[in-house]
């Protein structure tokens, strides 16, 4: 019987990765036909010199091989994943990417400028067609495949954190019914095969880990919430040098001189073309915070770096004068009065950040790291998650894996997590990504997220 439903489930999810690749191949082959138009019928038709056959086809491959770089580095084919708007969004980010670069191509070859009309007109049905799709395909997806209600397990507390994460995907899931691991482990796999999966919460390691053994062996999907050792394990090398597998984590600090050395390279040279490119944005916003109440400019506050260092970091002053006179360090909510109009698109936009470029430079920062925590903050973090302290085995960053991958309102615990995630796997190539990742998130509502009313949501920030 359980061979049967093994074989059964496999086959649901071939199917299920046919279904996604088919409507992934159906929206990238349409968007390469409208290009492949445009490039014959106007850029080719004005070039000096016109492309012939194979010509022509290697302009059509190189932008279907850029474009489906692009999709997977921004997840603009993440179907039956992202919600509906955030699948646009991140369609169109490649997209632009990819009709940009196919501008300044045809530029380069042609050695003239030539009227951009054509791929903005392009762009502009890109962006309808996508729309269609994303909506035809999530209402086609949500036939085919319904979704999932999850019997969720938890320890001494209730994880109301993971729930209200969890019921923003009400199109994916559903947890349809929350158990104690103290009901009993037999108990608790007999309910589960009435639901399609178990959520394993924050329970003792050794209940958790009979219950994924009992959920591998009765073919019952489970998802679970990973702990710090967790994250150290999955991040160790793998040695095969005896019958036995083992897994070696060095634990040997932060980053090999080496790889220190191209950070600060990689810091410089990026740092230093982002502020010759963004020094008009700079007087702009300089002009607008002076304009509204003739206060300073920019702002600076003590943060944490590499190895506890405390530095100031740069900013521009997005809040009243004075802000924490009275209320004392607490973090901005979303409808803090305290804000200014014009510091209110700075948030959002995180352009506030700007000046922290010359953090970079000065060597206080890394362009990609842990965010710099206050800390007067981080010791009340610490207080409550001492593995908290770390996130300073590396310097701290403008953008990284947290800021990416997370929200402004995450959890400090889970912020730990996904910054020991990029410090165990740190590669100069995991910076690229994530720089070149960083322009998605920025304009994303939910990553620039606050807290709603209450200053201390994070459950590590309360004393």
């Amino acid at each position: 019987m359980a061979m049967k439903d093994k074989k059964t489930n496999n086959s649901f999810e071939q199917y299920k990765r046919m279904v996604k690749f088919t409507g992934s191949a159906v929206i990238v082959l349409l968007e390469l036909a409208i290009y492949y138009y445009v490039w014959m019928n106007y850029y080719n038709k004005n070039m000096t010199v016109a492309f012939w056959r194979r010509g022509n086809w290697l302009i059509a491959g190189e932008y279907l091989a850029l474009s489906l770089v692009l999709h997977r580095l921004y997840g603009g084919l993440k179907v039956g994943i992202y919600k509906y708007w955030t699948l646009v969004y991140s369609h169109m980010i490649s997209i632009v990417g990819v009709n940009a670069f196919s501008y300044v191509q045809v530029v380069l070859f042609d050695k003239k400028m030539h009227n951009p009309a054509a791929l903005l007109a392009l762009t502009a049905a890109d962006f309808v067609l996508v729309l269609i799709w994303a909506l035809a395909f999530k209402k086609l997806y949500a036939v085919m495949f319904p979704k999932r209600k999850l019997l969720l397990v938890y320890g001494r507390t209730p994880m109301f954190h993971l729930v209200n994460r969890i019921d923003t995907r009400d199109d994916k899931y559903e947890i349809a019914e929350n158990v104690s691991i103290d009901m009993g482990l037999e108990r608790i796999i007999k309910q589960a095969e009435d639901y399609d999966g178990v959520i394993i919460g924050d329970i003792p390691a050794r209940a958790r880990n009979q219950l994924m053994k009992l959920c591998y062996a009765k073919n019952i999907r489970s998802y679970t919430v990973p702990k710090i050792s967790d994250i150290l394990l999955r991040t160790s090398v793998e040695l095969n040098i005896f019958d036995s597998p083992l897994y070696l984590s060095r634990n040997d600090g932060g980053l090999a001189w080496d790889q220190a050395v191209v950070k600060r390279i990689e810091d410089l040279v990026v740092a230093g073309l982002m502020l010759l490119v963004t020094s008009p944005f700079f007087l702009i916003i300089a002009f607008l915070i002076w304009n509204t109440d003739k206060g300073p400019v920019f702002y600076t506050q003590e943060r944490l770096t590499l190895d506890g260092k405390v530095f100031r970091i740069y900013k521009f002053r997005t809040m009243i004068v004075d802000a924490e006179k009275k209320s004392g360090p607490v973090k901005a909510g979303e409808k803090d009065p305290r804000i200014l109009p014009v510091g209110r698109f700075l948030r959002a936009t995180r352009m506030d950040e700007l000046p922290q470029l010359l953090n970079i430079i000065k060597g206080d920062m890394s362009l990609v790291g842990p965010r710099p925590e206050r800390p007067e903050l981080a010791r009340i973090i610490t207080k409550n998650i001492p593995e908290f302290e770390y996130r300073l085995k590396v310097k701290a960053g403008l953008t990284g894996y947290a800021q990416v991958h997370g929200r402004y309102c995450t959890t400090s615990y889970d912020k730990l997590k996904l910054d020991l995630t990029y410090i165990r796997n740190y590669s100069i190539w995991m910076d690229l990504k994530l720089i070149l990742m960083t322009p998605k998130v920025l304009l994303m509502k939910e990553s620039t997220d606050g807290f709603e009313e209450g200053l201390w949501e994070d459950p590590a920030l309360k004393e």
